[in-house]
């Protein structure tokens, strides 16, 4: 029999769990409330509570608050609410159910091991197969000296990808495959990489049983996260010990260790919506305790959800409390868990008044872009939402940098060819100046990307002209059919070798573009070794092969990985591609030429930028310092070859540093194995990429005459193993 514990009233702030030398204070706000239990259970998966506390409205109600201090209760105790409220309110909205075991939605910690979201949208007690919270002790972690890092956005290069799928496949030789803590044993192939920081997909705990009926029949589940339940806890699926309350200290353990490593950590965060979607949806949290009023509903029938999201409710983000909620859940990551910066999923449903009506100002996205606590916070939006809402380059506020939708689809449709589209490259390739400079935002406020995780990956962009779905069970019916995709003469695999051929070229162009544009690049995990989903474009669902990486793919396209590799280190050596401020055409003192030159075919002479037929751009882009060396780039998504000329610059004299038809390692020379052009002409071959870098034509004699050159025999090797 377990120990009964004592309890006196307790104190409304804060809310959640909170442990003391005393005991535990839990607070949870209802303003319709009539009566409220706790029930304590000894494990997660206990059938029965061992203790169950009726709150008393005269000694345990303040305000919004119902909150009661159960006195000696120790760690790791999980628990549980039960909520029941005014019956004539349920017509006005109200979802109160006192048979429904509530998860309290400030939990650090929550456990999904007897979960049925079934039980919770029927009528009737859930108790057996309800998620549980437990009390953390979170104030006694060793961070030795951590704090979220500072790395400048223009310098950033953002690495998207999935806790579980990351190391699940056989082939990461993980010890714990799909954790946080196998993730940490993949921070030396990070940094081999050279990216700055990771975007990790939806990490705070999502219901994985979320999923359509079919779905589910297919024994399928929600493998993405984009159903988050508890926003202050870590998923549990992710931890090595949930049962156990790890949750928090296995998260601080990755976010340090990336840390050290020089790696920061942005968070792909769910406000838009919660997987209790719409009324006939589980009631998990937020509608079992605040009835419907964390969702916008209908102004007249509080019963009918308005669905922004196409997830079933819409968050009603700008009401007081839920504004409240969301900016207290974002400052708790970054001060005691030291994210780095958020994503935020279809951001642009939180600019949504409770009418559902767009806001010009938000009380939300300014309270966050306003808050003293996250201001090194990078912010991040998906400046769209799926009723239609579309704010790439008008996302309220001035801090947040946005997903640029604009840029993907142009640089898809130059990649595979397409015509009157080189002015737009362009403006894409300067950092999108027609959507940030007329509000006096920069460059860094376009997140550039041509692939993430919603959509086909980069190899099967250039693999499949279709989505290819039907394992998700919705009969193809799921996923984006307009892909701007080209499968390059033939739909999925082929052993056609001139067909791989430029597949693999295709992958190299589309980094190349990537890494030369201004902005802030971002790169879905497993193309830089060629992932693919089998023309799956929507692997929501799809927690097995079709999503996990390979990593033997590292070893395979170990040429394609070097590429990848050497064109990042391209980026950082150049700070003209990191550039915080947009280009104006202006002369270069130290240079005497322009900071960018744009050519066609002929040097110098005016480009008809949207001619249909116009499939060739190329410009010079002049180095920020007396010592960075300047830039010609070519770039032929043309089906013909072309002689390209370069132009004469006084005391420095062209290197080949780019060709994305040749093959490995003569692909992409770095500095020290580059050599001077023999002449200001060179052929650009169809579909492909060009770059190259001029040194100073002095120490250019030095190095000839001290022999340099001719030790460069053989091109340097890639050990493809390093990390993996």
């Amino acid at each position: 029999m377990h120990h009964t514990y004592q309890f006196t009233s307790g104190k409304p702030y804060p809310h959640g769990a909170r442990l003391s030398d005393g005991g535990v204070n839990f607070s949870i706000p209802s303003r319709y409330a009539t009566s409220v239990d706790l029930l304590l259970f000894t494990h997660s998966d206990s059938a029965e509570p061992f203790q169950v506390i009726r709150l008393d409205k005269n000694r345990h109600h303040t305000f919004f608050s119902w909150h009661v201090f159960v006195e000696a209760l120790p760690a790791n105790t999980w628990y549980a609410w039960r909520v029941d409220g005014f019956r004539m309110e349920r017509e006005a909205g109200l979802c109160f159910d006192p048979d429904k075991v509530l998860l309290d939605p400030w939990a650090r910690a929550v456990s999904h091991k007897v979960w049925s979201r079934g039980e919770a949208c029927r009528p009737g007690s859930n108790l057996a197969h309800s998620m549980r919270a437990a009390v953390v002790a979170d104030n006694h972690y060793d961070w030795e000296g951590d704090t979220p890092l500072a790395i400048r956005s223009e310098r950033a290069i953002i690495y998207e990808l999935h806790v579980g799928g990351f190391t699940r496949h056989s082939s990461a030789q993980a010890q714990h495959p799909g954790t946080f803590s196998a993730l940490i044993g993949k921070i030396p192939y990070l940094q081999s990489l050279g990216i700055t920081h990771v975007e990790l997909l939806p990490v705070m705990a999502f219901d994985e049983q979320d999923v359509p009926r079919h779905t589910a029949e297919l024994g399928l589940k929600n493998y993405w996260g984009y159903s988050t339940h508890s926003f202050f806890s870590p998923h549990p699926g992710y931890c090595t010990a949930p049962e156990q309350a790890s949750h928090v200290r296995e998260f601080r353990d990755l976010v340090k260790a990336l840390h050290k490593a020089g790696i920061g950590v942005i968070m792909d965060v769910v406000f838009n919506h919660t997987s209790e979607a719409g009324v006939d949806g589980p009631m998990i949290n937020f509608k079992g305790i605040t009835g419907n009023s964390f969702y916008l509903t209908d102004r007249y029938d509080k019963r009918i959800f308005h669905d922004y999201t196409g997830c079933g409710n819409t968050v009603n983000a700008n009401h007081p409390l839920v504004t409240n909620f969301i900016v207290t859940c974002l400052e708790y990551w970054v001060r005691e868990m030291h994210i780095d910066g958020f994503r935020f999923d279809l951001a642009s449903a939180l600019a949504r008044g409770e009418d559902g009506q767009v806001m010009d100002d938000p009380p939300l996205v300014w309270g966050i872009e306003l808050s003293e606590q996250l201001a090194r916070t990078k912010l991040i939006a998906e400046a769209w939402d799926a009723s239609g809402l579309y704010q790439v380059g008008n996302f309220p506020g001035y801090r947040w940098a946005e997903w640029n939708g604009m840029y993907r689809d142009t640089m898809r449709r130059f990649l595979r060819g397409d015509g009157g589209v080189a002015g737009e490259v362009a403006t894409r390739l300067c950092g999108s100046s027609d959507l940030y400079q007329h509000e006096n935002r920069l460059p860094i406020s376009g997140i550039n990307f041509i692939t993430c995780h919603d959509g086909f990956t980069l190899n099967d962009l250039f693999s499949y002209n279709g989505k290819h779905n039907l394992a998700n069970g919705e009969d193809n019916r799921d996923g984006c059919n307009n892909n701007l995709s080209w499968n390059c003469g033939v739909e999925g695999p082929t052993p056609d070798k001139a067909i791989n051929a430029l597949r693999r070229k295709q992958v190299k162009n589309a980094f190349a573009l990537l890494l030369l544009s201004h902005g802030v690049p971002m790169i879905l995990a497993g193309d830089e070794f060629m992932h693919s989903q089998k023309g799956n474009n929507n692997g929501y669902c799809q927690d097995n092969e079709i999503s996990w990486l390979n990593w033997n793919d590292a070893r395979k396209n170990a040429d394609v990985l070097r590429f990848v590799q050497e064109m990042i280190r391209l980026r950082k050596r150049h700070d003209a591609l990191m550039r915080r401020r947009f280009l104006t055409g202006g002369i270069v003192e130290h240079r005497g030429i322009a900071d960018i030159t744009w050519h066609g075919l002929t040097l110098d002479q005016p480009i008809d930028w949207s001619a249909p037929e116009n499939r060739i751009l190329a410009f010079t882009l002049a180095g920020m310092t007396p010592e960075e060396a300047d830039l010609h780039v070519v770039l032929n998504m043309s089906h013909t070859r072309h002689h390209a000329a370069l132009p004469e610059l006084v005391g420095r004299t062209w290197c080949l540093a780019v060709d994305t038809s040749l093959k490995s390692p003569r692909d992409i020379i770095p500095p020290d194995e580059q050599k001077p052009l023999p002449s200001l002409r060179y052929e650009v071959d169809a579909h492909s990429i060009v770059v190259f870098e001029n040194i100073d034509a002095e120490e250019f004699q030095r190095k000839k005459s001290s022999g340099f050159f001719s030790k460069l025999a053989h091109f340097r090797l890639f050990e493809s193993s390093e990390g993996v």
